[in-house]
Protein backbone atom coordinates (compact mmCIF):
# COMPACT_ATOMS: atom_id res chain seq x y z
CA UNK A 1 0.00 0.00 0.00
CA UNK A 2 2.75 2.57 0.78
CA UNK A 3 4.42 1.72 -2.54
CA UNK A 4 1.19 2.42 -4.39
CA UNK A 5 0.75 5.70 -2.52
CA UNK A 6 4.33 6.71 -3.28
CA UNK A 7 3.80 5.94 -6.95
CA UNK A 8 0.59 7.97 -6.91
CA UNK A 9 2.31 11.06 -5.53
CA UNK A 10 5.12 10.75 -8.05
CA UNK A 11 2.63 10.56 -10.87
CA UNK A 12 0.76 13.56 -9.45
CA UNK A 13 3.89 15.68 -9.40
CA UNK A 14 4.89 14.60 -12.89
CA UNK A 15 1.38 15.31 -14.18
CA UNK A 16 1.46 18.83 -12.79
CA UNK A 17 4.80 19.54 -14.45
CA UNK A 18 3.64 18.02 -17.75
CA UNK A 19 0.45 20.08 -17.83
CA UNK A 20 2.48 23.19 -17.08
CA UNK A 21 4.83 22.57 -19.97
CA UNK A 22 2.01 21.67 -22.32
CA UNK A 23 0.95 25.28 -22.37
CA UNK A 24 4.12 26.20 -24.19
CA UNK A 25 2.80 26.03 -27.71
CA UNK A 26 5.43 25.11 -30.24
CA UNK A 27 4.38 25.48 -33.85
CA UNK A 28 6.04 24.96 -37.18
CA UNK A 29 4.96 27.44 -39.84
CA UNK A 30 5.86 27.77 -43.47
CA UNK A 31 8.15 30.77 -43.98
CA UNK A 32 7.95 31.85 -47.60
CA UNK A 33 10.99 33.76 -48.80
CA UNK A 34 10.15 37.34 -49.79
CA UNK A 35 9.88 37.90 -53.54
CA UNK A 36 12.91 39.54 -55.15
CA UNK A 37 12.68 43.26 -55.62
CA UNK A 38 12.52 44.50 -59.15
CA UNK A 39 15.59 46.45 -60.32
CA UNK A 40 13.19 49.12 -61.59
CA UNK A 41 10.42 50.79 -59.63
CA UNK A 42 6.76 50.56 -60.51
CA UNK A 43 6.68 47.13 -62.12
CA UNK A 44 3.42 46.41 -63.89
CA UNK A 45 1.79 43.01 -64.43
CA UNK A 46 0.87 41.66 -67.83
CA UNK A 47 -0.30 38.11 -67.09
CA UNK A 48 -3.88 38.79 -65.96
CA UNK A 49 -6.59 41.35 -65.57
CA UNK A 50 -8.77 42.10 -62.56
CA UNK A 51 -11.94 44.13 -63.01
CA UNK A 52 -11.72 47.57 -61.43
CA UNK A 53 -13.22 50.99 -62.11
CA UNK A 54 -11.30 53.36 -64.40
CA UNK A 55 -9.39 56.34 -62.97
CA UNK A 56 -11.61 59.18 -61.76
CA UNK A 57 -8.97 61.84 -61.03
CA UNK A 58 -7.68 63.79 -64.03
CA UNK A 59 -4.09 64.88 -64.48
CA UNK A 60 -3.25 68.56 -64.88
CA UNK A 61 -0.88 70.36 -67.23
CA UNK A 62 0.96 73.08 -65.33
CA UNK A 63 3.75 73.56 -67.91
CA UNK A 64 3.51 74.99 -70.55
CA UNK A 65 0.94 77.62 -69.75
CA UNK A 66 -1.89 78.54 -72.06
CA UNK A 67 -0.75 80.93 -74.82
CA UNK A 68 2.94 80.03 -74.67
CA UNK A 69 4.98 80.22 -77.87
CA UNK A 70 8.04 78.15 -78.88
CA UNK A 71 10.61 78.13 -81.69
CA UNK A 72 12.71 75.15 -80.52
CA UNK A 73 11.85 71.52 -79.87
CA UNK A 74 11.33 69.38 -77.90
CA UNK A 75 9.40 71.16 -75.14
CA UNK A 76 8.79 69.97 -71.59
CA UNK A 77 5.25 69.13 -70.46
CA UNK A 78 4.72 68.60 -66.72
CA UNK A 79 1.93 68.57 -64.19
CA UNK A 80 0.17 66.74 -61.37
CA UNK A 81 -1.32 63.26 -61.46
CA UNK A 82 -2.12 60.20 -59.37
CA UNK A 83 0.92 58.05 -58.65
CA UNK A 84 1.43 54.85 -60.73
CA UNK A 85 -0.95 55.86 -63.50
CA UNK A 86 0.28 56.16 -67.07
CA UNK A 87 0.08 59.74 -68.38
CA UNK A 88 -0.30 60.17 -72.15
CA UNK A 89 0.10 63.56 -73.82
CA UNK A 90 -1.88 64.31 -76.97
CA UNK A 91 -1.27 67.24 -79.31
CA UNK A 92 -4.22 68.08 -81.56
CA UNK A 93 -5.49 64.58 -80.58
CA UNK A 94 -2.29 62.92 -81.86
CA UNK A 95 -0.37 60.84 -79.32
CA UNK A 96 2.98 62.53 -78.59
CA UNK A 97 4.44 60.75 -75.55
CA UNK A 98 3.82 58.87 -72.28
CA UNK A 99 5.34 58.58 -68.83
CA UNK A 100 4.52 56.91 -65.49
CA UNK A 101 3.28 59.25 -62.76
CA UNK A 102 5.61 59.19 -59.73
CA UNK A 103 5.24 61.12 -56.48
CA UNK A 104 1.98 62.61 -57.80
CA UNK A 105 3.71 64.39 -60.68
CA UNK A 106 5.01 63.78 -64.18
CA UNK A 107 7.36 65.40 -66.70
CA UNK A 108 8.32 64.50 -70.26
CA UNK A 109 9.46 66.08 -73.51
CA UNK A 110 7.34 66.16 -76.65
CA UNK A 111 7.37 67.60 -80.16
CA UNK A 112 4.90 70.15 -81.50
CA UNK A 113 3.24 70.67 -84.85
CA UNK A 114 3.90 73.92 -86.71
CA UNK A 115 1.34 76.55 -85.74
CA UNK A 116 -1.29 76.04 -83.07
CA UNK A 117 -1.15 73.04 -80.70
CA UNK A 118 -3.90 72.03 -78.24
CA UNK A 119 -2.40 69.82 -75.53
CA UNK A 120 -4.26 67.39 -73.26
CA UNK A 121 -3.07 64.83 -70.69
CA UNK A 122 -4.99 61.60 -70.14
CA UNK A 123 -4.35 59.02 -67.40
CA UNK A 124 -4.58 55.25 -67.86
CA UNK A 125 -4.53 52.45 -65.29
CA UNK A 126 -2.79 49.07 -65.64
CA UNK A 127 -5.84 47.75 -67.52
CA UNK A 128 -5.51 50.61 -70.03
CA UNK A 129 -8.73 52.19 -68.81
CA UNK A 130 -8.74 55.93 -69.46
CA UNK A 131 -9.61 58.62 -66.95
CA UNK A 132 -10.95 62.15 -67.50
CA UNK A 133 -9.12 64.74 -69.59
CA UNK A 134 -6.87 67.38 -68.10
CA UNK A 135 -7.01 71.09 -68.79
CA UNK A 136 -6.17 71.92 -72.44
CA UNK A 137 -3.59 74.68 -72.86
CA UNK A 138 -3.04 76.01 -76.40
CA UNK A 139 0.53 76.76 -77.44
CA UNK A 140 2.17 77.87 -80.69
CA UNK A 141 5.24 76.55 -82.48
CA UNK A 142 6.98 78.68 -85.09
CA UNK A 143 9.17 76.51 -87.34
CA UNK A 144 11.64 78.59 -89.37
CA UNK A 145 12.74 75.59 -91.47
CA UNK A 146 9.30 74.79 -92.95
CA UNK A 147 9.70 77.15 -95.89
CA UNK A 148 13.00 75.50 -96.80
CA UNK A 149 12.23 71.81 -96.23
CA UNK A 150 8.44 71.52 -96.34
CA UNK A 151 6.60 69.38 -93.74
CA UNK A 152 8.29 68.45 -90.46
CA UNK A 153 9.10 64.82 -89.52
CA UNK A 154 6.97 63.39 -86.70
CA UNK A 155 6.87 60.19 -84.63
CA UNK A 156 3.87 58.54 -82.98
CA UNK A 157 2.57 55.12 -81.95
CA UNK A 158 -0.64 53.35 -81.11
CA UNK A 159 0.91 52.36 -77.78
CA UNK A 160 2.07 54.59 -74.96
CA UNK A 161 3.06 51.56 -72.91
CA UNK A 162 3.93 48.11 -74.18
CA UNK A 163 5.61 45.09 -72.60
CA UNK A 164 6.36 41.42 -72.33
CA UNK A 165 8.20 39.05 -69.97
CA UNK A 166 11.94 39.44 -69.33
CA UNK A 167 14.21 37.63 -71.79
CA UNK A 168 11.43 37.76 -74.39
CA UNK A 169 11.58 39.97 -77.46
CA UNK A 170 9.42 43.09 -77.19
CA UNK A 171 8.18 44.32 -80.58
CA UNK A 172 6.82 47.85 -80.84
CA UNK A 173 5.25 49.42 -83.97
CA UNK A 174 6.23 53.07 -84.53
CA UNK A 175 4.89 55.48 -87.17
CA UNK A 176 7.16 58.03 -88.85
CA UNK A 177 5.72 60.66 -91.19
CA UNK A 178 6.58 64.02 -92.77
CA UNK A 179 10.03 65.30 -93.50
CA UNK A 180 12.12 63.74 -96.25
CA UNK A 181 13.01 60.04 -96.28
CA UNK A 182 15.17 58.14 -95.52
CA UNK A 183 15.15 58.40 -91.71
CA UNK A 184 17.82 57.55 -89.17
CA UNK A 185 16.16 56.30 -85.97
CA UNK A 186 17.79 55.84 -82.55
CA UNK A 187 16.07 54.01 -79.67
CA UNK A 188 17.23 54.28 -76.05
CA UNK A 189 15.44 51.49 -74.17
CA UNK A 190 16.24 52.91 -70.74
CA UNK A 191 18.00 49.84 -69.32
CA UNK A 192 21.59 50.98 -69.81
CA UNK A 193 22.19 49.12 -73.06
CA UNK A 194 23.58 51.08 -76.05
CA UNK A 195 20.86 52.74 -78.17
CA UNK A 196 19.66 50.86 -81.23
CA UNK A 197 20.30 52.54 -84.59
CA UNK A 198 17.81 51.82 -87.37
CA UNK A 199 17.57 53.03 -90.96
CA UNK A 200 13.98 53.52 -92.21
CA UNK A 201 13.70 53.94 -95.98
CA UNK A 202 10.18 55.38 -96.27
CA UNK A 203 7.48 57.01 -94.18
CA UNK A 204 5.00 54.69 -92.49
CA UNK A 205 5.03 52.01 -89.78
CA UNK A 206 8.21 50.22 -88.74
CA UNK A 207 8.99 47.94 -85.78
CA UNK A 208 11.54 48.37 -83.04
CA UNK A 209 12.57 45.37 -80.93
CA UNK A 210 14.34 44.81 -77.63
CA UNK A 211 14.83 42.17 -74.92
CA UNK A 212 14.80 43.32 -71.28
CA UNK A 213 16.76 41.22 -68.80
CA UNK A 214 15.13 42.44 -65.59
CA UNK A 215 11.50 43.08 -64.67
CA UNK A 216 10.44 46.71 -64.33
CA UNK A 217 9.26 49.79 -66.21
CA UNK A 218 11.63 51.73 -68.43
CA UNK A 219 11.60 55.13 -70.12
CA UNK A 220 12.04 54.59 -73.86
CA UNK A 221 13.22 57.54 -75.96
CA UNK A 222 12.92 57.37 -79.76
CA UNK A 223 14.45 59.94 -82.10
CA UNK A 224 14.11 60.11 -85.87
CA UNK A 225 16.23 62.34 -88.10
CA UNK A 226 15.20 62.84 -91.71
CA UNK A 227 17.40 63.50 -94.75
CA UNK A 228 17.37 67.26 -94.10
CA UNK A 229 18.45 66.94 -90.47
CA UNK A 230 15.13 67.75 -88.79
CA UNK A 231 14.49 65.66 -85.69
CA UNK A 232 11.33 64.09 -84.23
CA UNK A 233 11.12 62.93 -80.62
CA UNK A 234 8.87 60.34 -78.89
CA UNK A 235 8.96 59.15 -75.26
CA UNK A 236 7.05 56.00 -74.20
CA UNK A 237 7.12 53.36 -71.42
CA UNK A 238 8.53 49.87 -71.93
CA UNK A 239 7.53 47.13 -69.48
CA UNK A 240 9.30 43.89 -68.62
CA UNK A 241 7.28 41.80 -66.23
CA UNK A 242 7.98 38.23 -65.10
CA UNK A 243 6.67 35.76 -62.55
CA UNK A 244 8.76 34.31 -59.70
CA UNK A 245 10.31 31.05 -60.84
CA UNK A 246 8.58 27.86 -59.65
CA UNK A 247 11.85 26.48 -58.28
CA UNK A 248 12.26 29.53 -56.06
CA UNK A 249 8.71 29.12 -54.79
CA UNK A 250 9.27 25.43 -53.99
CA UNK A 251 12.48 26.21 -52.17
CA UNK A 252 10.88 28.85 -50.02
CA UNK A 253 7.96 26.59 -49.11
CA UNK A 254 10.33 23.90 -47.76
CA UNK A 255 11.97 26.25 -45.25
CA UNK A 256 10.52 26.29 -41.75
CA UNK A 257 10.72 28.59 -38.77
CA UNK A 258 10.01 27.26 -35.30
CA UNK A 259 7.90 29.65 -33.26
CA UNK A 260 7.58 29.14 -29.50
CA UNK A 261 4.67 30.90 -27.91
CA UNK A 262 4.08 30.88 -24.18
CA UNK A 263 0.59 31.31 -22.73
CA UNK A 264 1.30 32.69 -19.28
CA UNK A 265 -2.06 32.94 -17.51
CA UNK A 266 -2.81 29.17 -17.34
CA UNK A 267 0.79 28.60 -16.33
CA UNK A 268 0.32 30.90 -13.35
CA UNK A 269 -2.76 28.93 -12.29
CA UNK A 270 -0.93 25.62 -12.52
CA UNK A 271 2.21 26.66 -10.62
CA UNK A 272 0.58 26.25 -7.15
CA UNK A 273 -0.83 22.86 -8.19
CA UNK A 274 2.55 21.68 -9.39
CA UNK A 275 4.30 22.91 -6.25
CA UNK A 276 1.76 21.25 -3.95
CA UNK A 277 1.99 17.98 -5.86
CA UNK A 278 5.77 18.06 -5.68
CA UNK A 279 5.72 18.92 -1.97
CA UNK A 280 3.30 16.09 -1.15
CA UNK A 281 5.32 13.58 -3.12
CA UNK A 282 8.52 14.73 -1.44
CA UNK A 283 6.94 14.58 2.00
CA UNK A 284 5.68 11.06 1.38
CA UNK A 285 9.14 9.93 0.31
CA UNK A 286 10.61 11.30 3.56
CA UNK A 287 7.91 9.50 5.51
CA UNK A 288 8.79 6.18 3.86
CA UNK A 289 12.50 6.72 4.54
CA UNK A 290 11.82 7.40 8.26
CA UNK A 291 9.70 4.24 8.55
CA UNK A 292 12.37 2.15 6.89
CA UNK A 293 14.99 3.54 9.30
CA UNK A 294 12.75 2.79 12.31
CA UNK A 295 12.24 -0.78 11.09
CA UNK A 296 15.96 -1.30 10.67
CA UNK A 297 16.62 0.01 14.21
CA UNK A 298 13.92 -2.29 15.65
CA UNK A 299 15.38 -5.25 13.81
CA UNK A 300 18.88 -4.52 15.19
CA UNK A 301 17.51 -4.39 18.76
Amino acid sequence: MPARRNKFYKLLAAAGLTVLLSFAQVGSVQAAAPPPENPQSGSSGLQGKVTSPPPTQAATITTPSNGASFDKLPITVSGLCKTDLLVKIFDNEIFMGAVICTNNSYSLQIDLFPGQNVLVARVYDSLDQVGPDSNKPTVTFTNSTLGEFGSRVTLTSVYGRRGTAPNTVLTWPIVVSGGTAPYAVSVDWGDGTPPDLISVATAGTFNIQHTYKSAGQYKVIIKATDKNGTVAYLQVVGVANGEVAASATDKSSSSQTIIVKWIWWPALLLIPFALISFFLGRRHQLYILRRNLERQQQAQQ
